[in-house]
Protein backbone atom coordinates (compact mmCIF):
# COMPACT_ATOMS: atom_id res chain seq x y z
CA UNK A 1 0.00 0.00 0.00
CA UNK A 2 3.02 2.31 0.35
CA UNK A 3 5.04 1.06 -2.62
CA UNK A 4 8.48 -0.41 -1.92
CA UNK A 5 9.17 1.88 1.00
CA UNK A 6 8.82 1.27 4.72
CA UNK A 7 6.07 2.99 6.65
CA UNK A 8 7.33 4.69 9.83
CA UNK A 9 5.48 3.88 13.03
CA UNK A 10 2.73 6.35 13.83
CA UNK A 11 2.53 7.70 10.25
CA UNK A 12 -0.88 7.71 8.62
CA UNK A 13 -1.36 5.69 5.45
CA UNK A 14 -2.01 8.71 3.25
CA UNK A 15 1.05 10.54 4.56
CA UNK A 16 3.20 7.46 3.95
CA UNK A 17 1.87 7.17 0.39
CA UNK A 18 2.60 10.84 -0.33
CA UNK A 19 6.10 10.45 1.07
CA UNK A 20 6.68 7.32 -1.02
CA UNK A 21 5.38 9.03 -4.17
CA UNK A 22 2.70 6.42 -4.93
CA UNK A 23 -1.00 7.15 -5.39
CA UNK A 24 -3.58 5.79 -2.95
CA UNK A 25 -5.22 2.49 -3.75
CA UNK A 26 -8.67 2.40 -5.36
CA UNK A 27 -11.48 -0.15 -5.28
CA UNK A 28 -12.49 -1.98 -8.48
CA UNK A 29 -14.94 -4.73 -9.43
CA UNK A 30 -18.69 -5.26 -9.72
CA UNK A 31 -18.86 -6.86 -6.29
CA UNK A 32 -18.37 -3.53 -4.51
CA UNK A 33 -22.09 -2.69 -4.46
CA UNK A 34 -22.73 -5.63 -2.12
CA UNK A 35 -20.55 -4.00 0.58
CA UNK A 36 -21.58 -0.38 -0.01
CA UNK A 37 -18.53 0.71 -2.02
CA UNK A 38 -18.15 2.13 -5.53
CA UNK A 39 -15.48 1.75 -8.19
CA UNK A 40 -12.84 4.44 -7.81
CA UNK A 41 -13.27 4.92 -4.05
CA UNK A 42 -10.00 5.27 -2.16
CA UNK A 43 -8.89 2.23 -0.16
CA UNK A 44 -8.61 3.32 3.47
CA UNK A 45 -6.41 1.61 5.99
CA UNK A 46 -9.32 0.39 8.10
CA UNK A 47 -11.19 -1.02 5.08
CA UNK A 48 -8.11 -3.01 4.06
CA UNK A 49 -7.64 -4.31 7.62
CA UNK A 50 -11.24 -5.49 7.84
CA UNK A 51 -11.78 -7.02 4.38
CA UNK A 52 -8.29 -8.20 3.39
CA UNK A 53 -7.04 -8.90 6.93
CA UNK A 54 -10.07 -10.36 8.71
CA UNK A 55 -12.58 -11.26 5.98
CA UNK A 56 -15.18 -8.84 7.38
CA UNK A 57 -17.35 -6.12 5.90
CA UNK A 58 -15.23 -3.01 5.08
CA UNK A 59 -17.72 -0.91 7.12
CA UNK A 60 -17.85 -3.40 9.98
CA UNK A 61 -17.21 -0.83 12.72
CA UNK A 62 -20.40 1.13 11.96
CA UNK A 63 -22.47 -2.04 11.53
CA UNK A 64 -21.20 -3.49 14.80
CA UNK A 65 -21.90 -0.30 16.73
CA UNK A 66 -25.45 -0.16 15.36
CA UNK A 67 -26.15 -3.76 16.38
CA UNK A 68 -24.75 -3.19 19.86
CA UNK A 69 -27.04 -0.19 20.21
CA UNK A 70 -29.98 -2.46 19.35
CA UNK A 71 -29.07 -4.75 22.24
CA UNK A 72 -27.19 -7.48 20.40
CA UNK A 73 -24.38 -9.26 22.22
CA UNK A 74 -20.80 -8.43 21.16
CA UNK A 75 -20.35 -11.91 19.72
CA UNK A 76 -23.50 -11.69 17.59
CA UNK A 77 -22.67 -8.16 16.51
CA UNK A 78 -19.23 -9.21 15.36
CA UNK A 79 -20.53 -12.35 13.65
CA UNK A 80 -22.97 -10.22 11.64
CA UNK A 81 -20.04 -8.35 10.05
CA UNK A 82 -18.18 -11.49 8.94
CA UNK A 83 -18.42 -12.32 5.23
CA UNK A 84 -18.64 -16.10 5.05
CA UNK A 85 -16.78 -18.29 7.53
CA UNK A 86 -14.84 -16.50 10.32
CA UNK A 87 -11.09 -16.82 10.23
CA UNK A 88 -11.21 -18.00 13.85
CA UNK A 89 -12.45 -21.33 12.49
CA UNK A 90 -8.94 -21.98 11.14
CA UNK A 91 -7.45 -21.88 14.65
CA UNK A 92 -10.14 -24.10 16.18
CA UNK A 93 -9.48 -27.77 17.04
CA UNK A 94 -12.15 -28.75 14.48
CA UNK A 95 -9.74 -27.89 11.68
CA UNK A 96 -7.83 -31.09 11.08
CA UNK A 97 -5.97 -30.13 7.94
CA UNK A 98 -2.81 -28.27 8.92
CA UNK A 99 -2.64 -26.26 5.71
CA UNK A 100 -6.00 -24.64 6.54
CA UNK A 101 -4.82 -23.20 9.84
CA UNK A 102 -3.58 -20.04 8.12
CA UNK A 103 -6.49 -17.99 6.80
CA UNK A 104 -6.17 -17.14 3.12
CA UNK A 105 -8.07 -13.99 2.20
CA UNK A 106 -6.77 -12.65 -1.13
CA UNK A 107 -4.68 -13.01 -4.27
CA UNK A 108 -2.24 -10.48 -5.73
CA UNK A 109 -2.49 -10.17 -9.53
CA UNK A 110 0.24 -7.98 -11.04
CA UNK A 111 -0.45 -6.14 -14.32
CA UNK A 112 2.82 -5.12 -15.99
CA UNK A 113 3.24 -3.64 -19.47
CA UNK A 114 6.06 -4.65 -21.91
CA UNK A 115 9.51 -3.10 -21.26
CA UNK A 116 9.35 -0.59 -24.14
CA UNK A 117 6.12 0.81 -22.67
CA UNK A 118 7.97 1.44 -19.39
CA UNK A 119 10.71 3.22 -21.33
CA UNK A 120 8.27 5.47 -23.18
CA UNK A 121 6.38 6.16 -19.94
CA UNK A 122 9.56 7.12 -18.06
CA UNK A 123 11.48 9.10 -20.69
CA UNK A 124 8.85 10.90 -22.81
CA UNK A 125 6.80 14.00 -21.96
CA UNK A 126 4.05 14.21 -19.36
CA UNK A 127 1.22 13.97 -21.91
CA UNK A 128 2.55 10.64 -23.22
CA UNK A 129 2.98 9.45 -19.63
CA UNK A 130 -0.66 10.19 -18.80
CA UNK A 131 -1.88 8.49 -21.98
CA UNK A 132 0.11 5.34 -21.18
CA UNK A 133 -1.26 5.30 -17.65
CA UNK A 134 -4.78 5.58 -19.10
CA UNK A 135 -4.05 2.64 -21.43
CA UNK A 136 -2.87 0.67 -18.39
CA UNK A 137 -6.10 1.48 -16.53
CA UNK A 138 -8.36 0.45 -19.42
CA UNK A 139 -6.53 -2.80 -20.19
CA UNK A 140 -6.40 -3.78 -16.51
CA UNK A 141 -10.08 -3.03 -15.86
CA UNK A 142 -11.24 -4.92 -18.97
CA UNK A 143 -9.14 -7.93 -17.98
CA UNK A 144 -10.57 -7.91 -14.45
CA UNK A 145 -14.07 -7.67 -15.95
CA UNK A 146 -13.38 -10.76 -18.08
CA UNK A 147 -12.13 -12.64 -15.03
CA UNK A 148 -15.23 -11.90 -12.98
CA UNK A 149 -17.65 -12.49 -15.88
CA UNK A 150 -16.19 -15.65 -17.41
CA UNK A 151 -13.81 -17.21 -14.88
CA UNK A 152 -14.53 -16.45 -11.21
CA UNK A 153 -16.32 -19.28 -9.36
CA UNK A 154 -17.37 -19.77 -5.76
CA UNK A 155 -17.65 -22.92 -3.66
CA UNK A 156 -21.25 -24.02 -3.26
CA UNK A 157 -23.17 -27.07 -2.00
CA UNK A 158 -21.87 -30.58 -1.19
CA UNK A 159 -19.46 -29.28 1.41
CA UNK A 160 -17.83 -26.89 -1.02
CA UNK A 161 -17.10 -29.58 -3.60
CA UNK A 162 -19.32 -27.93 -6.22
CA UNK A 163 -18.85 -24.47 -7.64
CA UNK A 164 -20.95 -21.81 -9.37
CA UNK A 165 -20.47 -18.37 -10.87
CA UNK A 166 -20.15 -15.55 -8.37
CA UNK A 167 -23.34 -13.58 -8.04
CA UNK A 168 -22.13 -9.98 -8.15
CA UNK A 169 -18.50 -9.98 -9.20
CA UNK A 170 -15.11 -9.43 -7.59
CA UNK A 171 -13.90 -7.00 -4.94
CA UNK A 172 -10.45 -5.75 -5.90
CA UNK A 173 -8.07 -3.22 -4.32
CA UNK A 174 -5.65 -1.79 -6.91
CA UNK A 175 -2.31 -0.24 -5.91
CA UNK A 176 -0.02 1.36 -8.50
CA UNK A 177 3.78 1.22 -8.27
CA UNK A 178 6.30 3.09 -10.41
CA UNK A 179 9.68 1.38 -10.00
CA UNK A 180 11.35 -2.01 -9.80
CA UNK A 181 13.09 -3.67 -6.87
CA UNK A 182 16.52 -3.34 -8.49
CA UNK A 183 19.32 -1.77 -6.48
CA UNK A 184 19.49 1.16 -8.89
CA UNK A 185 15.81 1.99 -9.31
CA UNK A 186 14.45 1.54 -12.84
CA UNK A 187 11.03 2.42 -14.30
CA UNK A 188 8.44 -0.30 -13.95
CA UNK A 189 4.83 0.86 -14.30
CA UNK A 190 2.73 -1.93 -12.78
CA UNK A 191 -0.44 -2.42 -10.75
CA UNK A 192 -1.03 -4.80 -7.84
CA UNK A 193 -4.67 -5.94 -7.96
CA UNK A 194 -5.43 -7.58 -4.61
CA UNK A 195 -8.53 -9.73 -5.20
CA UNK A 196 -10.57 -10.50 -2.08
CA UNK A 197 -11.46 -14.16 -1.76
CA UNK A 198 -14.86 -13.23 -0.33
CA UNK A 199 -17.77 -13.24 -2.79
CA UNK A 200 -21.51 -13.96 -2.86
CA UNK A 201 -23.09 -17.22 -3.97
CA UNK A 202 -26.11 -17.29 -6.30
CA UNK A 203 -28.42 -17.50 -3.25
CA UNK A 204 -26.93 -14.33 -1.74
CA UNK A 205 -24.84 -15.92 1.02
CA UNK A 206 -21.14 -15.14 1.37
CA UNK A 207 -18.37 -17.65 0.82
CA UNK A 208 -14.88 -18.17 -0.59
CA UNK A 209 -14.28 -18.19 -4.31
CA UNK A 210 -12.16 -21.02 -5.70
CA UNK A 211 -8.55 -20.19 -6.35
CA UNK A 212 -8.17 -22.90 -8.98
CA UNK A 213 -10.41 -21.16 -11.50
CA UNK A 214 -8.47 -17.89 -11.40
CA UNK A 215 -5.03 -19.47 -11.30
CA UNK A 216 -5.76 -21.79 -14.24
CA UNK A 217 -6.77 -18.83 -16.40
CA UNK A 218 -3.85 -16.57 -15.46
CA UNK A 219 -2.05 -17.13 -18.79
CA UNK A 220 -5.21 -16.42 -20.79
CA UNK A 221 -5.78 -13.28 -18.71
CA UNK A 222 -2.18 -12.20 -19.29
CA UNK A 223 -2.57 -12.62 -23.06
CA UNK A 224 -5.83 -10.63 -22.99
CA UNK A 225 -4.26 -7.80 -20.97
CA UNK A 226 -1.32 -7.55 -23.38
CA UNK A 227 -3.63 -7.56 -26.40
CA UNK A 228 -5.87 -4.83 -24.94
CA UNK A 229 -2.91 -2.69 -23.85
CA UNK A 230 -1.40 -2.88 -27.34
CA UNK A 231 -4.69 -1.82 -28.92
CA UNK A 232 -5.15 1.14 -26.58
CA UNK A 233 -1.60 2.39 -27.17
CA UNK A 234 -1.91 2.07 -30.95
CA UNK A 235 -5.31 3.81 -31.00
CA UNK A 236 -4.29 6.72 -28.78
CA UNK A 237 -0.65 7.27 -29.76
CA UNK A 238 -0.47 5.80 -33.28
CA UNK A 239 2.35 3.38 -32.41
CA UNK A 240 2.73 -0.14 -33.77
CA UNK A 241 4.17 -3.29 -32.24
CA UNK A 242 6.66 -5.91 -33.35
CA UNK A 243 7.88 -9.22 -31.86
CA UNK A 244 11.23 -9.35 -30.04
CA UNK A 245 13.01 -12.61 -29.27
CA UNK A 246 14.26 -12.46 -25.70
CA UNK A 247 15.61 -16.04 -25.53
CA UNK A 248 16.61 -17.79 -28.79
CA UNK A 249 14.15 -20.51 -29.67
CA UNK A 250 11.49 -19.35 -27.22
CA UNK A 251 8.29 -17.38 -27.67
CA UNK A 252 8.93 -13.72 -28.54
CA UNK A 253 7.36 -10.77 -26.73
CA UNK A 254 5.65 -7.77 -28.32
CA UNK A 255 7.40 -4.41 -28.07
CA UNK A 256 6.74 -0.91 -29.40
CA UNK A 257 8.31 -0.58 -32.84
CA UNK A 258 11.06 2.03 -33.12
CA UNK A 259 12.15 2.10 -29.46
CA UNK A 260 15.91 1.68 -29.23
CA UNK A 261 16.58 -1.90 -28.09
CA UNK A 262 19.57 -0.77 -26.02
CA UNK A 263 17.19 1.00 -23.65
CA UNK A 264 15.59 -2.34 -22.81
CA UNK A 265 18.88 -3.48 -21.31
CA UNK A 266 19.12 -0.20 -19.42
CA UNK A 267 15.61 -0.67 -18.04
CA UNK A 268 15.81 -4.42 -17.29
CA UNK A 269 18.63 -4.45 -14.75
CA UNK A 270 16.64 -6.83 -12.58
CA UNK A 271 16.64 -9.41 -15.38
CA UNK A 272 20.41 -9.05 -15.73
CA UNK A 273 20.90 -9.65 -12.02
CA UNK A 274 18.97 -12.91 -12.30
CA UNK A 275 20.89 -13.92 -15.45
CA UNK A 276 24.21 -13.35 -13.68
CA UNK A 277 23.23 -15.56 -10.73
CA UNK A 278 21.70 -18.37 -12.79
CA UNK A 279 24.89 -20.05 -14.19
CA UNK A 280 26.23 -20.83 -10.70
CA UNK A 281 22.92 -22.37 -9.63
CA UNK A 282 22.76 -24.38 -12.87
CA UNK A 283 26.31 -25.71 -12.38
CA UNK A 284 25.49 -26.83 -8.84
CA UNK A 285 22.36 -28.58 -10.11
CA UNK A 286 24.29 -30.46 -12.82
CA UNK A 287 26.95 -31.49 -10.28
CA UNK A 288 24.31 -32.74 -7.87
CA UNK A 289 21.97 -34.45 -10.38
CA UNK A 290 24.42 -35.49 -13.08
CA UNK A 291 22.47 -33.97 -15.98
CA UNK A 292 21.36 -30.52 -17.20
CA UNK A 293 18.08 -29.18 -15.78
CA UNK A 294 14.88 -29.78 -17.70
CA UNK A 295 12.17 -27.23 -18.36
CA UNK A 296 10.60 -27.37 -14.89
CA UNK A 297 13.95 -27.52 -13.10
CA UNK A 298 15.22 -24.54 -15.11
CA UNK A 299 12.16 -22.54 -14.09
CA UNK A 300 12.68 -23.46 -10.44
CA UNK A 301 16.34 -22.40 -10.65
CA UNK A 302 15.30 -19.06 -12.18
CA UNK A 303 12.89 -18.48 -9.28
CA UNK A 304 15.68 -19.33 -6.85
CA UNK A 305 18.00 -16.85 -8.57
CA UNK A 306 15.30 -14.18 -8.36
CA UNK A 307 14.91 -14.74 -4.61
CA UNK A 308 18.65 -14.64 -3.98
CA UNK A 309 19.17 -11.40 -5.91
CA UNK A 310 16.09 -9.59 -4.58
CA UNK A 311 17.17 -6.28 -3.08
CA UNK A 312 15.79 -5.12 0.27
CA UNK A 313 13.21 -2.37 0.29
CA UNK A 314 14.72 1.07 0.01
CA UNK A 315 14.58 3.58 2.85
CA UNK A 316 15.16 6.60 0.56
CA UNK A 317 11.86 7.51 -1.12
CA UNK A 318 11.37 9.85 -4.09
CA UNK A 319 8.34 11.25 -5.88
CA UNK A 320 7.45 10.33 -9.45
CA UNK A 321 8.73 13.62 -10.85
CA UNK A 322 12.06 13.10 -9.11
CA UNK A 323 12.25 9.53 -10.42
CA UNK A 324 11.50 10.63 -14.00
CA UNK A 325 14.21 13.31 -13.88
CA UNK A 326 16.73 10.77 -12.59
CA UNK A 327 15.72 8.21 -15.25
CA UNK A 328 16.12 10.70 -18.10
CA UNK A 329 19.52 11.80 -16.83
CA UNK A 330 20.67 8.18 -16.49
CA UNK A 331 19.50 7.21 -19.99
CA UNK A 332 21.00 10.34 -21.55
CA UNK A 333 24.39 9.68 -19.93
CA UNK A 334 24.36 6.07 -21.07
CA UNK A 335 23.13 6.44 -24.68
CA UNK A 336 23.08 10.15 -25.50
CA UNK A 337 20.50 12.91 -25.20
CA UNK A 338 19.47 12.54 -28.87
CA UNK A 339 18.36 8.93 -28.27
CA UNK A 340 16.07 10.04 -25.44
CA UNK A 341 14.74 13.11 -27.26
CA UNK A 342 13.86 11.26 -30.47
CA UNK A 343 11.92 8.34 -28.99
CA UNK A 344 8.45 9.53 -30.02
CA UNK A 345 9.48 10.52 -33.56
CA UNK A 346 11.18 7.19 -34.24
CA UNK A 347 8.18 5.29 -32.85
CA UNK A 348 5.82 7.10 -35.26
CA UNK A 349 8.12 6.48 -38.22
CA UNK A 350 8.44 2.78 -37.37
CA UNK A 351 4.66 2.51 -36.99
CA UNK A 352 4.16 3.82 -40.53
CA UNK A 353 6.46 1.10 -41.86
CA UNK A 354 4.66 -1.61 -39.87
CA UNK A 355 1.20 -0.51 -40.98
CA UNK A 356 2.36 -0.49 -44.61
CA UNK A 357 3.51 -4.11 -44.64
CA UNK A 358 1.13 -5.85 -42.21
CA UNK A 359 -2.33 -6.77 -43.50
CA UNK A 360 -5.21 -5.75 -41.21
CA UNK A 361 -6.98 -9.09 -41.68
CA UNK A 362 -7.41 -12.08 -39.39
CA UNK A 363 -8.18 -15.29 -41.24
CA UNK A 364 -10.08 -17.39 -38.74
CA UNK A 365 -9.30 -20.72 -40.43
CA UNK A 366 -5.56 -20.05 -40.60
CA UNK A 367 -5.53 -18.67 -37.06
CA UNK A 368 -7.27 -21.84 -35.83
CA UNK A 369 -4.73 -24.03 -37.64
CA UNK A 370 -1.77 -22.18 -36.11
CA UNK A 371 -3.36 -22.17 -32.66
CA UNK A 372 -4.05 -25.90 -32.57
CA UNK A 373 -0.61 -26.78 -33.96
CA UNK A 374 1.28 -24.70 -31.40
CA UNK A 375 -0.77 -25.85 -28.40
CA UNK A 376 -0.73 -29.52 -29.43
CA UNK A 377 3.03 -29.67 -29.93
CA UNK A 378 3.81 -27.80 -26.71
CA UNK A 379 1.24 -29.49 -24.44
CA UNK A 380 -0.12 -32.69 -26.00
CA UNK A 381 -3.38 -32.64 -24.03
CA UNK A 382 -4.94 -29.23 -23.46
CA UNK A 383 -8.09 -27.42 -22.36
CA UNK A 384 -10.15 -24.55 -23.73
CA UNK A 385 -8.15 -21.99 -21.75
CA UNK A 386 -4.87 -23.05 -23.43
CA UNK A 387 -6.35 -22.51 -26.89
CA UNK A 388 -7.80 -19.18 -25.79
CA UNK A 389 -4.43 -17.91 -24.59
CA UNK A 390 -2.72 -18.94 -27.85
CA UNK A 391 -5.51 -17.39 -29.96
CA UNK A 392 -5.02 -14.07 -28.17
CA UNK A 393 -1.27 -14.26 -28.75
CA UNK A 394 -1.96 -14.89 -32.44
CA UNK A 395 -4.13 -11.75 -32.58
CA UNK A 396 -1.30 -9.76 -30.99
CA UNK A 397 1.22 -11.01 -33.56
CA UNK A 398 -1.14 -10.65 -36.54
CA UNK A 399 -2.70 -7.24 -35.83
CA UNK A 400 0.31 -5.48 -34.22
CA UNK A 401 -1.96 -3.19 -32.20
CA UNK A 402 -4.94 -2.85 -34.51
CA UNK A 403 -8.27 -3.45 -32.75
CA UNK A 404 -9.93 -6.84 -33.02
CA UNK A 405 -13.60 -7.66 -33.20
CA UNK A 406 -15.28 -8.60 -29.94
CA UNK A 407 -15.41 -12.38 -29.55
CA UNK A 408 -12.90 -13.06 -32.32
CA UNK A 409 -10.61 -14.99 -29.96
CA UNK A 410 -13.46 -17.31 -28.96
CA UNK A 411 -14.36 -17.75 -32.64
CA UNK A 412 -10.82 -18.90 -33.40
CA UNK A 413 -10.89 -21.33 -30.49
CA UNK A 414 -14.25 -22.80 -31.50
CA UNK A 415 -13.06 -23.24 -35.09
CA UNK A 416 -9.95 -25.07 -33.87
CA UNK A 417 -12.01 -27.31 -31.58
CA UNK A 418 -14.52 -28.19 -34.29
CA UNK A 419 -11.93 -28.92 -36.97
CA UNK A 420 -8.89 -30.40 -35.24
CA UNK A 421 -9.63 -31.81 -31.76
CA UNK A 422 -11.11 -34.82 -30.02
CA UNK A 423 -11.83 -35.40 -26.30
CA UNK A 424 -9.32 -37.30 -24.22
CA UNK A 425 -9.54 -38.73 -20.71
CA UNK A 426 -11.97 -37.39 -18.15
CA UNK A 427 -13.03 -33.81 -17.63
CA UNK A 428 -12.77 -31.14 -20.28
CA UNK A 429 -9.36 -32.01 -21.66
CA UNK A 430 -8.84 -32.63 -25.37
CA UNK A 431 -6.06 -33.32 -27.83
CA UNK A 432 -5.44 -32.92 -31.54
CA UNK A 433 -7.30 -35.19 -33.95
CA UNK A 434 -4.44 -36.75 -35.91
CA UNK A 435 -6.78 -37.83 -38.71
CA UNK A 436 -7.59 -34.15 -39.25
CA UNK A 437 -4.01 -32.99 -38.85
CA UNK A 438 -2.47 -35.77 -41.00
CA UNK A 439 -5.00 -36.79 -43.69
CA UNK A 440 -4.04 -39.89 -45.67
CA UNK A 441 -4.45 -38.19 -49.04
CA UNK A 442 -1.65 -35.66 -48.44
CA UNK A 443 2.06 -35.87 -47.69
CA UNK A 444 1.94 -33.74 -44.55
CA UNK A 445 2.03 -36.83 -42.33
CA UNK A 446 5.48 -37.73 -43.63
CA UNK A 447 6.74 -34.14 -43.39
CA UNK A 448 5.16 -32.79 -40.22
CA UNK A 449 5.88 -35.52 -37.69
CA UNK A 450 9.68 -35.61 -38.14
CA UNK A 451 9.79 -31.82 -37.69
CA UNK A 452 7.66 -31.83 -34.55
CA UNK A 453 9.73 -34.68 -33.06
CA UNK A 454 13.08 -32.99 -33.61
CA UNK A 455 14.42 -32.98 -30.06
CA UNK A 456 17.36 -30.74 -30.93
CA UNK A 457 14.91 -27.84 -31.35
CA UNK A 458 12.99 -26.11 -28.56
CA UNK A 459 9.29 -26.92 -28.09
CA UNK A 460 8.31 -23.53 -29.49
CA UNK A 461 10.48 -24.02 -32.59
CA UNK A 462 8.84 -27.40 -33.21
CA UNK A 463 5.44 -25.80 -32.66
CA UNK A 464 6.15 -23.12 -35.27
CA UNK A 465 7.25 -25.78 -37.76
CA UNK A 466 4.02 -27.66 -37.18
CA UNK A 467 2.00 -24.47 -37.58
CA UNK A 468 3.77 -23.68 -40.84
CA UNK A 469 3.14 -27.13 -42.29
CA UNK A 470 -0.51 -27.14 -41.26
CA UNK A 471 -1.26 -23.66 -42.62
CA UNK A 472 0.55 -24.60 -45.85
CA UNK A 473 -1.90 -27.46 -46.29
CA UNK A 474 -4.81 -25.05 -45.73
CA UNK A 475 -3.39 -22.73 -48.40
CA UNK A 476 -2.99 -25.63 -50.83
CA UNK A 477 -6.57 -26.79 -50.28
CA UNK A 478 -7.86 -23.28 -50.87
CA UNK A 479 -5.84 -22.89 -54.02
CA UNK A 480 -7.27 -26.14 -55.34
CA UNK A 481 -10.78 -24.97 -54.49
CA UNK A 482 -10.30 -21.72 -56.36
CA UNK A 483 -8.95 -23.40 -59.48
CA UNK A 484 -11.85 -25.86 -59.45
CA UNK A 485 -14.37 -23.00 -59.07
CA UNK A 486 -15.76 -24.31 -55.80
CA UNK A 487 -16.84 -22.00 -52.97
CA UNK A 488 -14.27 -21.49 -50.24
CA UNK A 489 -15.29 -22.95 -46.85
CA UNK A 490 -13.41 -20.47 -44.66
CA UNK A 491 -14.24 -17.24 -42.90
CA UNK A 492 -12.31 -13.98 -43.02
CA UNK A 493 -12.82 -11.52 -40.17
CA UNK A 494 -11.94 -7.88 -40.75
CA UNK A 495 -11.27 -5.87 -37.57
CA UNK A 496 -11.91 -2.16 -37.29
CA UNK A 497 -9.23 0.00 -38.90
CA UNK A 498 -7.18 2.82 -37.48
CA UNK A 499 -8.60 6.33 -37.55
CA UNK A 500 -7.73 8.59 -40.52
CA UNK A 501 -6.06 10.95 -38.09
CA UNK A 502 -3.30 8.42 -37.39
CA UNK A 503 -2.72 7.97 -41.10
CA UNK A 504 -2.28 11.70 -41.67
CA UNK A 505 0.06 11.86 -38.70
CA UNK A 506 2.37 9.39 -40.37
CA UNK A 507 2.38 11.41 -43.59
CA UNK A 508 0.42 8.94 -45.72
CA UNK A 509 -2.96 7.26 -45.94
CA UNK A 510 -2.62 4.15 -43.83
CA UNK A 511 -6.26 3.02 -43.89
CA UNK A 512 -6.36 -0.54 -45.21
CA UNK A 513 -8.40 -1.06 -48.35
CA UNK A 514 -8.77 -4.85 -48.15
CA UNK A 515 -12.14 -6.02 -46.88
CA UNK A 516 -14.60 -8.87 -47.38
CA UNK A 517 -15.94 -7.40 -50.62
CA UNK A 518 -12.42 -7.14 -52.03
CA UNK A 519 -11.67 -10.72 -51.04
CA UNK A 520 -14.87 -11.95 -52.71
CA UNK A 521 -14.11 -9.88 -55.81
CA UNK A 522 -10.64 -11.42 -55.99
CA UNK A 523 -12.16 -14.88 -55.64
CA UNK A 524 -14.62 -14.24 -58.48
CA UNK A 525 -11.80 -12.86 -60.62
CA UNK A 526 -9.69 -15.97 -60.07
CA UNK A 527 -12.65 -18.23 -60.85
CA UNK A 528 -13.40 -16.35 -64.06
CA UNK A 529 -9.73 -16.56 -65.05
CA UNK A 530 -9.72 -20.31 -64.37
CA UNK A 531 -12.83 -20.78 -66.52
CA UNK A 532 -11.30 -18.72 -69.34
CA UNK A 533 -8.08 -20.77 -69.20
CA UNK A 534 -10.11 -24.00 -69.36
CA UNK A 535 -12.00 -22.71 -72.42
CA UNK A 536 -8.74 -21.73 -74.15
CA UNK A 537 -7.32 -25.20 -73.42
CA UNK A 538 -10.40 -26.80 -74.98
CA UNK A 539 -10.06 -24.66 -78.14
CA UNK A 540 -6.37 -25.53 -78.45
CA UNK A 541 -7.16 -29.22 -78.11
CA UNK A 542 -9.83 -28.95 -80.80
CA UNK A 543 -7.29 -27.27 -83.14
CA UNK A 544 -4.82 -30.09 -82.52
CA UNK A 545 -7.45 -32.66 -83.49
CA UNK A 546 -8.36 -30.77 -86.69
CA UNK A 547 -4.73 -30.52 -87.79
CA UNK A 548 -4.16 -34.19 -87.01
CA UNK A 549 -7.24 -35.16 -89.03
CA UNK A 550 -6.03 -33.03 -91.97
CA UNK A 551 -2.70 -34.85 -91.94
CA UNK A 552 -4.50 -38.19 -91.52
CA UNK A 553 -2.75 -38.81 -88.21
CA UNK A 554 -4.60 -40.28 -85.22
CA UNK A 555 -5.09 -37.78 -82.42
CA UNK A 556 -3.33 -38.30 -79.11
CA UNK A 557 -5.12 -40.71 -76.80
CA UNK A 558 -4.45 -38.73 -73.60
CA UNK A 559 -7.07 -36.05 -73.86
CA UNK A 560 -7.29 -33.33 -71.25
CA UNK A 561 -10.11 -33.88 -68.76
CA UNK A 562 -12.92 -31.37 -68.61
CA UNK A 563 -12.45 -28.47 -66.22
CA UNK A 564 -14.81 -30.01 -63.65
CA UNK A 565 -12.71 -33.19 -63.41
CA UNK A 566 -9.28 -31.59 -63.00
CA UNK A 567 -7.26 -32.71 -60.03
CA UNK A 568 -6.53 -30.21 -57.26
CA UNK A 569 -3.30 -28.32 -57.77
CA UNK A 570 -0.71 -28.98 -55.06
CA UNK A 571 2.06 -26.51 -54.19
CA UNK A 572 5.34 -26.96 -56.04
CA UNK A 573 8.07 -28.95 -54.36
CA UNK A 574 10.18 -26.83 -52.06
CA UNK A 575 7.78 -23.88 -52.00
CA UNK A 576 5.75 -23.12 -48.89
CA UNK A 577 2.77 -20.75 -48.93
CA UNK A 578 2.80 -17.90 -46.42
CA UNK A 579 1.87 -18.99 -42.92
CA UNK A 580 0.98 -15.66 -41.30
CA UNK A 581 1.75 -14.97 -37.66
CA UNK A 582 5.35 -14.06 -36.90
CA UNK A 583 7.31 -12.92 -39.93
Amino acid sequence: MVGDGRRPAGTSLRAAQEEAGVPPGVWKGRGLAAVGLAAGDVVTERQAELLLGEGRHPDADRIEQALLAEGKTPAKARRATVLGRPIEHNQSPETEDAKERTAWLGMDLVFRAPPTAHIAWALMDDETRRVLELCQDIARDKTLAWLEDAVAEIRWKSGGKKSARVRDGLIVAVFRHYESRATDSRPLLHDHAVVSIRARRPDGTWGNQTADALMKHIVAADALYTLLFMEEVSARLGWAWEPREVTPGHRPVMEIAGIDQRLIGWQSTRRQQIADALPLLTAKYEERQGHPPGERAAYALACQAADQTRSPKRTELRSLSELRDAWRDSAARAYGADVVAGLAERARAAAAAVWARVRPLVDVALAAAETIAVVYVMRGAFAHRHLLAEARRHLSYALRGRPHQRGLDEQIVQTAIDAYTRPVGRGRMMTADLHALYPHDTEDQAVLRPMTRNRSATPYQRARLAAGALTARVHAARRADRLNSRPRPHTVAVPATLSPRLGRRAGRDLEPTTDVAAVELTSRTLEAAAAEMAEMAARLQAGVRERAAGRRLPPKSAAAPPPSAQQPVQPAQGRTPPTGGIA
